[in-house]
């Protein structure tokens, strides 16, 4: 609750009065201290109700690409039995306020707002919560409440279309590894027939054996596995413009485009961060697109991340992606090369092409995500 300044003067005045009047008798200026002191109190008993209002907000759509346009929609409806006057509401979004007229609102009655959610930025927008401020008439006393629940906006990176995709790697017994464009299949065991089976998968010789029918599972061994790793330290990516850095944002852009083309091909592919910190491991990857920020490390942050990839072997195809900082580090991708038979590079925002010091690893040099993609489809060697 907040007394405004002319609430604060007529509490002054209301003790001074009262004060004076009863030191030197003077009940004209007592009476005249206790109607302020009245009005202060009755100023706070108004501002104190609580307005029995119900909010809830639609997004269309909650998910979108950086600069596409979103609204929201917030719809404010009096559930109590009083008319709910002298209210301003605003709702937060973003970084901005958006008015909301509920003023006078009457009971079972709603209104509704639209408006645009700013999405020139990467990142997650919240939305709310409705802040209403109820005044007494006087103008004495201020309170202030929060109502309806904050709702994000994901503003994902900007996604540009990638035509090229990785090959996987086919390893046979005897310890060949072949280019698989697209996977293979391979017999994995032998199951049941049951209703709906393809007859050509029917085992006959082993059917004829067991005395009912067997069909062959098959898996595809070779298909091929793409990790991403994004380099979301602050030390890869120094340059700032408006405290934001564009190298850090293309990274992020080409990310989405490479983690969204191997989707449409149904490739595995795994999206990982160099700077954990609120990594939101469970969330789809273009919400963690969306949500990631730069974080502290250095090129051990950079060596622990590279342990960790050699160790598990996530895939077959690691795709780098960093800043200009980050160039002096990519030595500790060679040793990858055994556990990964592709590693590709990605540099954004370098005043100049990577040195030849990264012999071995296939390097992208970008302004963009948009120069990214059209770099990409030139790098076929998977």
């Amino acid at each position: 609750m907040g007394i405004t300044a002319r609430g604060v003067g007529l509490a002054v005045a209301a003790v001074l009065l009262i004060v004076v009047g009863f030191r030197f008798a003077y009940p004209e200026l007592t009476l005249l201290g206790a109607a302020a002191a009245v009005a202060v109190g009755h100023a706070v008993a108004t501002a104190a109700w609580r307005p029995r209002l119900e909010v809830t907000r639609r997004a269309d759509p909650d998910r979108v690409a950086r600069g596409e346009p979103a609204h929201m929609t917030v719809t404010v409806r009096n559930t109590g039995r009083l008319r709910a006057a002298n209210l301003l509401a605003e709702e937060r979004c973003g970084t901005t306020t958006v008015p909301v007229p509920v003023l006078r609102l009457r009971p079972g009655r709603d209104t509704t707002v639209s408006y645009e959610v700013p999405t020139h930025r990467r990142g997650v927008v919240p939305v709310g919560p409705l802040r209403v401020t109820r005044r007494d008439p006087l103008g004495l006393v201020a309170l202030s409440r929060p109502y309806g629940a904050t709702v994000p906006v994901w503003v994902h990176p900007r996604i540009h279309p990638l035509t090229a995709v990785p090959t996987g790697a086919g390893r046979s017994l005897d310890g060949r590894v072949d280019s698989v464009p697209h996977g293979s299949i391979t017999f994995d065991s032998l199951r049941e027939y049951v209703v709906g089976d393809e007859l050509r998968r029917v085992h006959w010789r082993t059917s004829a054996r067991v005395g009912e029918l067997m069909v062959r599972e098959n898996v595809d061994t070779s298909l091929p596995r793409i990790v991403v790793l994004l380099d979301n330290r602050a030390a890869a990516h120094p340059d700032r413009a408006d405290g934001v850095a564009e190298s850090f944002e293309a990274a992020c852009e080409a990310a989405a485009s490479v983690v969204t083309a191997a989707v449409r091909e149904d490739l595995p592919v795994v999206l990982l961060l160099v700077t954990p910190g609120d990594d939101r491991a469970g969330a789809p990857p273009l919400d963690r697109l969306a949500a990631v920020e730069l974080g502290e490390g250095d090129a051990g942050t950079l060596r622990a991340a590279a342990g960790r990839l050699r160790h598990d072997r996530l895939g077959d195809t690691l795709v780098f992606l960093t800043g200009p900082g980050g160039r002096d580090d990519l030595g500790q991708l060679g040793a990858l090369r055994r556990a990964y038979p592709s590693v590709v590079v990605g540099v954004f925002g370098a005043d100049g092409p990577t040195p030849a010091a990264a012999a071995g690893l296939v390097v992208v040099d970008a302004a963009d995500g948009a120069a990214f993609a059209a770099e990409w489809d030139g790098v076929r060697r998977w």
